[in-house]
């Protein structure tokens, strides 16, 4: 089997300058049974490109985990024949990623008006948060809070009627640029808001006593680069000194166990840590922001995709927060609330027990601030679709999502601190 495995290294060396046609290329589910076959794993990530979808790092591989991973097509037929040889429970989840790729976009006819149903690209997001100010002058305001490594504003929308001493709730979505259901849920939330207030009891009282922040798009450079050159891409769009690889995993940049666990000082890696805490123009915006405002915002939500899960602080450490009895009955709930309309079913926990540990994460961060109820979203699905949710789920993944948001919200502000 080794001997196998030196014959699928041999022909790796230009991986990384792929032409980036998806055609024939796999994506794989496995389920190592015993450190043999984690050790399989990591060989595997060590002579070829293997993209790590769930977790993102082979490091975080252990037994009895299931991880999915994408192949390049020309490797995919001798991985399959490893796979079967270390006898490893595996299926193929996408069997050619251009025909999935193609699959989430309900029509061809892609036009360049925002729609709600669809995934927007950054211009499109960009005019729309200009247009929904404009429109709800008493709901909406956007504001601009720093701009990216390409020179990109980064717009932000206030949410909520005018009033003194609001309290907020802080939500981004779109730090991991391949993960699209993110920022069309933010939209969505937006849309529910302007909508809805006034008809709905529930958001209609959230807007009259709470401020809601929302930022659409975090890594709007990475957001870019996956509808112009990699729809796969995680990271964000900088360059890194010494090193060809581009990009730092914005998600593993804040100052929360920075760099300690489930994240790598490689800038080719996938979850590179970046060369210091808030060493990316974008988290640096975002976590300026949520300084200055500290004594207003009393929540932080951040809606990552996939897996179904809800998680709550910490992910850079297994020990609980001071707060998990209290954060885990929230969870509970909003997982339920979630599941009531259309049966999807979530997990919840802290981070690092309920799927793996990880340092650097913007809610931890928030969470060390101060900022108690500090919650990240990880939307649909389990890995059928993966990062490439058909636009057909937009609908229902954020009409499910908004019911655990406004239980958390509502939660929050019958529990101001």
């Amino acid at each position: 089997m080794w001997a196998l495995l030196v014959l699928i290294g041999a022909a790796s060396v230009s991986a990384h300058l792929q032409d980036l046609s998806f055609d024939g290329q796999k994506v794989f589910r496995v389920i190592p049974q015993n450190d043999e076959q984690v050790e399989i794993l990591n060989f595997l990530a060590s002579i070829m490109e293997v993209d790590f979808w769930q977790p993102d790092s082979v490091t975080l591989v252990r037994p009895k985990m299931q991880v999915d991973f994408r192949i390049e097509a020309e490797k995919s037929f001798d991985v399959e024949d490893l796979l079967k040889e270390s006898g490893m429970e595996y299926q193929v989840l996408i069997d050619n990623l251009q025909a999935a790729l193609d699959a989430q976009f309900d029509s061809k006819a892609h036009t360049a008006s925002h729609s709600y149903e669809k995934y927007n690209t950054w211009d499109t997001i960009a005019a729309w948060t200009a247009d929904i100010a404009a429109q709800n002058p008493d709901l909406a305001s956007r504001s601009v809070i720093g701009e990216t490594y390409e020179g990109r504003p980064m717009y932000l929308l206030k949410m909520g009627k005018s009033g003194p001493n609001k309290k907020a709730i802080f939500m981004d979505c779109g730090f991991h640029a391949r993960e699209w259901i993110s920022p069309a849920f933010c939209q969505w939330f937006v849309k529910e808001a302007v909508e809805t207030y006034g008809k709905d009891t529930v958001m209609t009282t959230l807007l009259n006593k709470l401020d809601f922040y929302v930022l659409p798009v975090v890594n709007i450079d990475g957001y870019v680069y996956t509808w112009t050159k990699d729809r796969l891409w995680r990271k964000t769009r900088s360059k890194n000194a010494n090193s060809i690889c581009i990009g730092t995993d914005p998600n593993r940049n804040f100052d929360a166990g920075w760099c300690t666990v489930g994240a790598s000082k490689s800038p080719c890696a996938a979850n590179y840590c970046g060369s210091a805490p808030e060493s990316e123009k974008e988290t640096k915006a975002l976590a300026d922001f949520i300084r200055e405002h500290l004594p207003t915002i009393k929540a932080y939500l951040t809606i990552h995709s996939y897996s179904q899960l809800l998680l709550f602080p910490y992910a850079y450490t297994y020990d609980l927060p001071p707060d998990y009895q209290e954060l885990n009955s929230i969870a509970s709930a909003a997982s339920k609330e979630l599941a009531s309309l259309h049966n999807t079913k979530y997990k919840y926990g802290p981070a690092a027990k309920t799927i793996y540990p990880a340092a650097g994460g913007s809610d931890d961060w928030a969470y060390d601030q101060g900022i108690k109820y500090a919650f990240t979203f990880e939307l649909r699905d389990t890995g059928r679709h993966g990062f490439l949710l058909p636009e057909s789920q937009i609908k229902p993944t954020c009409e499910e999502t908004l019911l655990a948001v406004k239980y958390i919200a509502n939660y929050v502000l019958e529990h101001l601190y």
